[in-house]
This record gives structure tokens, sequence and C-alpha cells, in this order.
């Protein structure tokens, strides 16, 4: 028997292991889909909960798959980013599990249609459990082909959930993005060709240690760069996002949003500081940080015109998403862990934010049987706690403190100012602005309560539809005044950012 202790390395299995047997049982079991679901986010979140310990205490780890060392086997790795995003993993998917059962419970409800809500409720739990194990192990691997086999479970079960709803939008939508996510993951896949042949190794660890800085080596990380770019769906390849994440089922839409698209950044983001620095030249900084201001105004602009509450929060996701990418050209006056602060700060707060969004979308839609925005009157009267949910939210969109939104916002505006590249402070501020709008044209319509009308609230409906939204929604307004705590866990981490700039960019 094998006795597992707190500094036993083998804990980093946990989060892929235990989804990838719930998804299973799952499949086995279709009557306990959700019993099964709730104990293994429960679980995974324990776990995670367990690794931060481990690294507070004993630092970073590795596990080492069979007992192969690299360059043979493959590893595992902990270090402070990568249990942030996994926290954020946790806890996000643990209250889109508790919102997944209300709204499907309240779905079935309706008789005419039960036996077509039941088929999507089955097939679900297996699928984002598939989904959970896949993001769990992009964030721990070690080694960039196995990064690129968790992509594709990632894409796999992301496109399917996205078809689940079954309307000929959905399935059009669905194919796109699953054509999108196989040509990414196969430019991805052509880029580990041109690394292992010029470096002979797959390991992170080995290929960060590595001088080769040859045209194989910047061959590839353009061609894994352009994969990554498509699956985060940065602007102008944000063609996918939108249909995609508006005609999803609710919960469906938040894990696109809120986790989905933050794993590819990630990697893209450690490919880029952490394991070959050396072969990114100033102008490519500054192509990524216009790309993600084109993105911040872009999706800002298109999320103000769109009439459908659901449409709107996928445009914002456009464009919350190029924050994230501002903080590129930043790095030659500020190499230092700020730049993961910022990335972190801005993800934890989106990923909570935009969940309760998504929530919000879908607990309306089946209150009122749309989400058209003019057609949104007197809402508060009957959801309150959705309503509060959804402000909270914009809050954190608008980056108002204490929000985490406010302390990557103003990370940003302090390092831009600071080196005198003031346009770029300049498009985080228009951003903020551009959010306040469409922010406020939805709540500006929930508020209205017509003469004269009486609102009846719909029974059952279950307090899962309205608590799990509120819940991420003020994680996401008070993650500033928390904000030492994911810094020391940051602070914990790889210390490569650090070493790779230390006098910035020339």
């Amino acid at each position: 028997m094998i006795f597992l202790h707190a500094d036993t390395p083998a804990w980093m299995l946990f989060p892929i292991v235990l989804p990838l047997i719930a998804g299973l049982l799952c499949f086995l079991f279709s009557r306990r889909t959700f019993v099964i679901a709730l104990a293994a986010v429960l679980a995974n979140f324990l776990v995670v909960c367990l690794l931060i310990y481990q690294l507070l205490v004993f630092g970073s780890m590795r596990c080492h798959m069979g007992g192969w060392q690299p360059p043979l086997g493959i590893s595992l790795r902990t270090d402070g980013p990568a249990l942030l995003m996994l926290l954020m993993t946790a806890v996000t998917g643990l209250a889109i599990t508790l919102y997944a059962r209300g709204y499907f419970s309240y779905r079935i409800f309706d008789p005419p249609r039960a036996g077509r809500h039941q088929r999507q409720q089955r097939f679900f739990w297996p699928l984002w459990m598939l989904l959970l194990a896949g993001l769990n192990g992009l964030f721990l691997s070690n080694d960039i082909f196995n990064i690129y086999v968790t992509l594709e479970l990632i894409g796999i079960s992301a496109a399917s959930l996205a078809a689940l709803s079954g309307k000929p939008a959905s399935q059009l939508a669905s194919f796109r993005y699953l054509l999108i996510s196989l040509l990414g993951s196969l430019t991805y896949l052509l880029g580990i060709v041109f690394l292992y042949r010029s470096c002979g190794v797959l390991d992170l660890d080995l290929l960060q240690n590595l001088s080769n800085n040859g045209p194989g080596v910047r061959a590839a990380l353009a061609l894994m760069s352009v994969g990554l770019l498509l699956k985060t769906a940065l602007f102008p390849l944000h063609f996918w996002l939108p249909p995609a994440h508006a005609n999803a089922l609710a919960p469906v839409s938040a894990i696109l949003s809120a986790l989905v698209v933050k794993g590819s950044f990630y990697l893209l983001f450690r490919f880029w500081f952490e394991i070959f620095p050396s072969t990114i030249t100033t102008p490519a900084l500054n192509f990524m940080g216009t790309l993600g201001a084109a993105a911040i105004l872009w999706g800002a602009i298109q999320a103000m015109r769109q009439h459908r509450l659901k449409l709107m929060v996928a445009y914002s996701t456009v464009s919350q998403l190029g924050y994230l990418f501002i903080a590129f050209p930043l790095a030659r006056v500020d190499g230092s862990a700020q730049l993961w602060s910022i990335v972190i700060f801005m993800a934890l707060a989106h990923s909570c934010a935009k969940s309760a969004m998504f929530m919000v979308a879908g607990t309306v839609f089946l209150h009122l049987g749309h989400d058209r925005i003019k057609d949104l009157s007197g809402v508060r009267a009957t959801l309150p706690i959705t309503v509060f949910a959804y402000g909270i939210a914009g809050v954190s969109l608008m980056g108002l403190p204490p929000s985490g939104a406010f302390i990557a916002k103003w990370m940003l505006l302090s390092s831009s100012l600071a080196s005198s590249q003031w346009w770029w402070a300049l498009v985080v501020m228009s951003g903020s602005l551009l959010a306040m709008i469409y922010v406020f044209r939805v709540m500006s319509r929930f508020f209205v309560i017509p003469e004269g009308v009486s609102f009846i609230r719909p029974a059952p409906f279950s307090p899962l539809l309205e608590w799990p939204a509120l819940a991420l929604a003020l994680i996401s307004l008070f993650l500033g005044l928390v904000a030492p705590w994911p810094l020391h866990i940051l602070s914990q981490g790889s210390t490569a950012l650090a070493q790779s700039f230390p006098g910035g960019l020339p």
C-alpha cells in the first residue's frame, strides 16, 4: 500500500486523475452524474489547496511519471503561476458545477422538452469532467508534447459541449470552433516538430536552459504562438468565439469564457517570457500589445452594439482578453514578476466575473424565455439576487476598486506611464469607459418596471441558479482586498521571468 504524505510530489497527479475517473463513472452511472461530478470538483479543490500548501512549505516540486527522468520521461511541476491557475479553475469549476445542477433541473421540469434536456445533462457531466482534467493537465505539464495532448482533450471536449443545445446555430458554431481548434492544434504540433528537430528535447526545464536561438527555434515559437492565439481568440482571430459562446448552454458558455481561453493564453505567456525569452524581440512584443489594444476597443464596441445579453457578454470576453496582451510590451521596462501579477490578477478576476455574467444571462433566459436586452424590464423585481450578481460582476469588468481587475489595470497604467508609453494607458482607460457603457446599458433595463405590470416568480426556481453567480461575482469584487495572498503564492514560483529580463529588453 502507498501512503501519500503532505510532501509527496505524487499529489499533483490527483487533479488530472480524479476528473478522468469521474468522467468515466458519469458515462457508466448516468443517474448519479451530478453526485459524481460534485465529489470530483470538491476533491479537486481540496487537492489544489494541498498543493498550494506544499508550495509554500516545500517549494516548487517535480513529479516524474513512472520514475523516468527527462528527456525520456514526462514530468509534472508545480509553481506559483500554475497553482494559481489551478485554484482559479477549481473555484470557478465548483461554482459552475452547482449552477449546472440548478440549470438542468429547471429545464427538465419543462415536460414537453424534458427528454431532450435529460440527454443534454447526461452528456454534459462526462464532457465537463474530461475538460477539467485537460485544463489541470495543461497547467501542471512540464513537457511540451504532453501539453499538446491536453490541448486536444480540451478542444474536443469544449467543441462537444458547445453543440449540446442542439440548435442549428450552436451546431454550426461548435463545428467552426472544432475546425479552428484543430487548426490551432496542428499548427502547435508542427511547431513541436521544428523544436524537437532543433533542440532534441521536449521538457520545458531543459528547453529553458538551452541557448539555441536558431531559425528552427524561432520558426517553432512562431508556429506555436499562432496556434495558441487561434485558441485564445485574440483579435482578429476571434471570429469563432462570439457565436460559440452565445449559442451554447449557459453553463457551457461560462466554462468556455472563464476557463478554456485562459489555458492557451497561459501557455503563450509562459513560452514567451520563461522558456524562449532570448527569441523574443521588441517589435514582436509591440505587435502583441497592438493586437491586445485592438481587441479591447473592437470587442467593447461590438458589445455595445449587441441586442442579446449573451452576445454582449461574449464580445465582452473578446475585449477583456485584450488586457492580458497589453502586458507584453511592458516587459521592456518591467521584466520582473509584476508581469505575472498583472496576468494572474486579470485572469482570476475575469474568470469569476465572466462566469457570473453568463450564469446571469442563463438564468434570465430561463425566467423570460429570451435574452433580448430591450425587453429585460422588470427582472429586478423577480430576480434581485441575479441582478445584484450582474452588477457586482460588471464592477469587476469595469476595473473599479476593490476588484482584482482594478489591481491589474492599475499595474498596467503604472508601468505604461513609468515607461513613457502613455498610449497603452489611454487604451486601458478607454476600454474601462466602454465597459461601463455596455454594463450599464443592461443594468438600466433591469431596473425599469412598467407601471401596472405585476411580476410573478416562476416555481420551482432553484437557489443554485442564483447563488453560485453571486458568489463568483463577490470573489471577483473582493479579490483586490486579498491581493497579498496571491502575490505571496506567485513569489514562490519560478524566478525565470525575473532572470530573463533583469534590466528590461534592449
